[in-house]
């Protein structure tokens, strides 16, 4: 591959998921083919006989077509809790060997993937197993998604350190507004640019329904920059 990335976010709920198919649609636009992957996703819903989730659905839209699903979702929970939660509940556990093989799949069918992660960077996946623990197994750099809202600065900077206390590689930012009703955006962003030890790699507006290829228009990818 000639470009990989984890996505990870200062909590659950703050855009992980356009940042992610934003970045894919940019990435395209490099003229690489990219792939998303959700290696675990909980709260998903029977469609076809498969259990999938729509942020990975949404991921399989962005990316190369003609992906498996069940490569860009090895690990498809019903249950809208806590992956470890919700896979106790599926009579199951979040392991390493399906997602490496899955991840090596994706692999050999793309220039690129956008591994986008669960909740912020500390939830767990299983008793055993951490975000942190298939990021050095993947290999990957970390892209961290910063939720605009009161409190942005506290989680971004707690998360940023603890990513590189974990031994791994920081590779930039995503701010994403998530509070439009947000005082003093500039200043906090200003302040994140500042203490952030990465680059900022684009800013998404407050868009929930926004088509994920407009939104890769405010992307820079420094690695991709002319």
């Amino acid at each position: 591959m000639s470009f990989g990335v984890y996505v990870t976010g200062t909590d659950t709920g703050i855009g992980k998921t356009f940042a992610s198919c934003a970045l894919l649609h940019a990435l395209r636009w490099h003229g690489l083919r990219v792939v998303g992957m959700k290696p675990v996703a909980s709260g998903c819903e029977r469609i076809e006989g498969q259990w999938k989730n729509a942020d990975a659905l949404a991921l399989q839209r962005a990316g190369e077509p003609g992906i498996a699903y069940a490569d860009i979702n090895p690990f498809a929970l019903e249950h809208p809790l806590a992956p470890e939660l919700a896979a106790r509940d599926a009579g199951t556990e979040v392991t390493l060997p399906p997602i490496l093989a899955a991840h090596a799949r994706l692999a050999d069918q793309s220039d690129g993937l956008v591994v986008e992660g669960v909740g912020g960077w500390a939830a767990p996946l299983s008793p055993s197993l951490m975000q942190a623990d298939l990021v050095r197994a993947l290999r990957l750099p970390v892209l961290l998604v910063v939720g605009l809202r009161l409190g942005c600065l506290n989680h971004a900077l707690l998360s940023a350190r603890m990513i590189v206390a974990d031994g791994a590689y920081l590779a930039g930012w995503i701010a994403s507004h998530v509070d439009p009703a947000m005082e003093r955006v500039e200043d906090n962003l200003a302040m994140l640019r500042e203490r952030l030890p990465a680059l900022c790699w684009g800013v998404l507006p407050h868009a929930p329904d926004a088509d994920p290829a407009e939104l890769a228009r405010h992307l820079r990818i420094p690695t991709l920059a002319e």
